[in-house]
Parts: structure tokens; C-alpha cells; sequence
């Protein structure tokens, strides 16, 4: 077998999705409803979602199966390869062995097309005729457009404003599988006019977009909202990758020392890693490692409190590690890492240090991002390089472990931030203190009294 390129058959996709609501070490604080104050239940959440993601969100059980036609879409790019970088290893000079699952081959690009597919099948079953959602750099917007049009949904995106006029090739791609695109905030909607009102010039945030989103879905009948990260039916349906990665690494009879995935809301570090918790939890050494931009610092620098899910105060209230709702990171080219919040999950994880957390700033990341594309000839997202930057630190050690991270997306949008890089136009960004203390002195006390 070649233990450089691990290739699975179609028979090898899993057919049943792994939960870890029933193994996280103790218990999820409950979704509060903003209003009462009081653990949410099905009929809050009916509004924007269907009955059947509402069901996934709150279960517990360990394992959900994929329904046949979910299945049948995922066949289009699924199993994804894992692949050793054995060309960066040399650049290196390390005795440490890397390995990348590679979920830059669907047709949108990245991971976000997992989840995507399947709730947009739930969504149809249901009889749902439009989905309305957010998109930071692009690419779940890109995923759902491609999900809708393969299963005959109409699809609305809201996608933030900075990234709007950063990637234009994305909002390019989103049209092309037939979903309408506007920049965040808009006028369309009480949540984009408020926005606007407070900072005619904001470049928008993913809390922002998320609002109107949710406003849409919620006042017209015949469309429901689609989250691409933080939630738990979204983190169940990217644990193929983890279910994969552990199928392939047992093929070569490699164990996972250290891994290693980025965190914006969550999702890919989760679908990536959960599937190994377990391991964790019953003693086995393995770290993992979270990263996220020092412009977005949510779990190097948020605090563990419930809050809000978007600006507009529209979303339940969740306990997790956050900068407070109201923060707009600056616009930053790793759009898909600008989210104040972090997944429950990942959340509780963090607070019980199962996982740890890392922040890096521009420079650095497409610095790694380039000896990546320069060793290996793939082009990363910048959301992606931020995990190779952490992989080039681990690999440094020489310590001789074995490190797998996620690839969770290309970067053959993201050009115009290559060049700023190259022509040294790129600057960091580390979010002032006082501009975090003063978003999280607006979070509720509901819940954190």
C-alpha cells in the first residue's frame, strides 16, 4: 500500500454520522431561550429550521445514519485522500511524519459541503422551497448554492461585506450554481439597516450576516435558515472527516500523535478531531490543537459565557467561548475565521483543556501558506494556512511524532490576498483589548449571573 497517498473505495464513506453529545466529559449546558431565560425546546427553533435538524441538534444519540441520498451526493467527492506531505517534511528537515486529509477536491472547495448536502436533503423533505444563510470568505455559500441546485432549493446569501469585495470569484461561483448574493448588511432586512445605521462603514461580520439570515428565514413561510458551523447537527455531519482520517491512518498503521485543524466557528476542528476525543478520553496521548487569527481571538481571548449567536439578537443564547456578539473583527482575508463565537462543543472541550488553542496573525500564516504551495504545489485558504502554520511549528520540534491536520479548503479564490502578501501589503492585526472588554461587557446576564 502507498502509505504517501491513502485512497478509500465509495464503499468506505460512513454510513452513519458520529454525535459526541453522549461522550463529551460532562454535560452540554442547555440553548437558552432569550426571552424566558429558560432551556430551549423544538418549537423555539421551528421557525428557521426543520424538524428533523432540530431532532440532530438536540440528540443524543452516538450515531445518526446517513440517509441513502445524502449518500448518493456525497459519492460526487467522497471518500476525500489522506496524503503525507513528504515534500514540506525535506524543506524542513524534520523526522516528524505529516499527514493532510485533503476535503479541497468537492466541488466548492472545502469541508463546508458535508453538512451542506445534508441539510439541505432535510430541508426538501420537509418541503421547504428556499434556504436562506450566511457566508464569510465564501466558501459554505458556495457549498449550500451547490447543495440547493443539485436538490432543487432556491438559495439567498448574505455574504459579509468585506469578503464580498475581496473574493468576487466566490460570489462568481455562487451564481453560477444559481443562488442569489448580497453584501452584508444590506437594506434588506431590520438587522442590516440597524448595522449600517450604527457604522455606515462596516465591513460587515459573520454575527451581522447570520441576523439576516435568520430575519429572512423567519418572515417569509416557504424558507428556513442553514448555519454552516457552531451548531451540533452541523458538527455531526463533518464527522466524516474524523471517520475517514481514522479508517486511513489504521490502513498504514499509523497512530496520531498531534492534531491539528482551524477554528472559526468550529466546524472543520470538529468533524476533524471528535471522532478521536474518545480516544483521548480513555488515555490515549493525543493533543489537539485549535487555531484561530489573532484578529478574531475567540478562544485565546474570549470568555466562556452564554451569548448570542449573531449581532441581531435573533439566535438562541449558547454557553461557549466568545468575544461578545456585538464584535466586528477587522477584515482580515481569513473571512471564514471572523466569528465572535465558538461551537459548545469545542467550547466545553477547550475550558476542560481536552483541546488547546492557538492565534497567529497574517503574515506568518501566508508565509507558511507559501512554503506550503511552494513544496507541496497545492494553494491553501488562508483559513487553512492558519493550520499549517501551526503544523510548520510542530514539525520544527523534531520530536518525531506523527501530525495529521485538516486541509480544509483551496485558495485559488483568495489570490488578491496572495499578492498583498507578496508585494508586502499585508498587515497584521491583533485585536486591541479594550475593544474585546468592551464587546463582552454588552453580553446578557442571562444564564451568566
Amino acid at each position: 500500500m502507498d502509505k504517501d497517498r491513502v485512497i478509500l473505495s465509495l464503499n468506505d464513506i460512513p454510513k452513519a454520522w458520529y454525535n459526541i453529545a453522549p461522550d463529551l466529559p460532562e454535560q452540554l449546558p442547555p440553548p437558552l431561550n432569550p426571552g424566558t431565560g429558560k432551556p430551549l425546546g423544538p418549537a423555539d427553533l421551528a421557525p428557521i429550521f426543520p424538524m428533523a435538524l432540530i431532532e440532530q441538534e438536540m440528540s443524543q444519540q452516538r450515531w445518526i445514519d446517513i440517509p441513502d441520498e445524502v449518500l448518493d451526493v456525497y459519492k460526487i467527492y467522497r471518500p476525500t485522500p489522506l496524503k503525507r506531505a513528504v515534500r514540506l517534511e525535506k524543506a524542513l528537515k524534520t523526522n516528524c511524519r505529516i499527514y493532510y486529509k485533503d476535503e479541497s477536491v468537492s466541488p466548492a472547495g472545502s469541508h463546508k459541503l458535508n453538512t451542506a448536502i445534508a441539510q439541505a436533503y432535510y430541508n426538501k423533505k420537509e418541503g421547504v422551497k428556499r434556504i436562506a444563510t450566511e457566508t464569510g470568505a465564501g466558501q459554505w455559500g458556495s457549498a449550500l448554492s451547490f447543495a440547493c441546485n443539485i436538490l432543487g432549493l432556491k438559495c439567498t446569501v448574505y455574504m459579509v461585506k468585506a469578503s464580498y469585495y475581496q473574493k468576487p470569484y466566490r460570489k462568481s461561483l455562487m451564481r453560477v450554481w444559481g443562488a442569489e448574493i448580497f453584501p452584508s448588511p444590506t437594506t434588506k432586512t431590520n438587522s442590516g439597516r440597524q448595522a449600517l445605521a450604527d457604522d455606515p462603514e462596516t465591513p460587515g461580520s459573520l454575527g451581522i450576516a447570520i441576523s439576516e439570515a435568520v430575519e429572512d428565514a423567519a418572515t417569509h413561510d416557504d424558507t428556513k435558515y442553514s448555519l454552516g458551523s457552531v451548531l451540533n447537527h452541523v458538527l455531526t455531519h463533518q464527522s466524516v472527516i474524523g471517520l475517514e482520517t481514522k479508517k486511513q491512518l489504521e490502513m498504514i498503521g499509523e497512530k496520531p500523535d498531534t492534531m491539528i485543524a482551524c477554528v472559526g466557528g468550529g466546524s472543520n476542528f470538529a468533524g476533524f478531531a471528535f471522532p478521536f476525543v474518545p480516544d483521548k478520553l480513555k488515555g490515549k496521548d493525543i493533543k489537539f490543537i485549535a487555531v484561530e487569527p489573532t484578529a478574531c481571538p475567540t478562544l485565546t481571548k474570549g470568555e466562556y459565557l452564554y451569548d448570542f449567536g449573531d449581532t441581531g439578537k435573533l439566535t438562541p443564547l449558547v454557553k461557549m467561548y466568545t468575544l461578545g456578539h456585538s464584535f466586528v473583527p477587522a477584515g482580515i482575508h481569513a473571512g471564514g475565521l471572523r466569528y465572535h463565537g465558538m461551537a459548545p462543543e469545542v467550547s466545553l472541550l477547550a475550558k476542560r483543556k481536552i483541546i488547546e488553542a492557538r492565534a497567529y496573525s497574517q503574515n506568518p500564516v501566508f508565509e507558511a501558506a507559501v512554503m506550503w504551495a511552494r513544496t507541496e504545489g497545492f494553494l491553501p485558504a488562508p483559513e487553512t494556512s492558519h493550520a499549517i502554520r501551526c503544523v510548520i511549528d510542530e514539525a520544527k520540534k523534531n520530536d518525531g511524532k506523527c501530525i495529521v491536520f485538516n486541509y480544509s479548503g483551496h485558495g485559488h479564490f483568495d489570490l488578491s490576498a496572495y499578492d498583498a502578501y507578496l508585494d508586502g501589503k499585508l498587515e497584521d492585526y491583533e485585536h486591541p483589548e479594550e475593544k474585546i472588554k468592551e464587546a463582552i461587557k454588552k453580553i446578557p446576564e442571562i444564564g451568566n449571573a
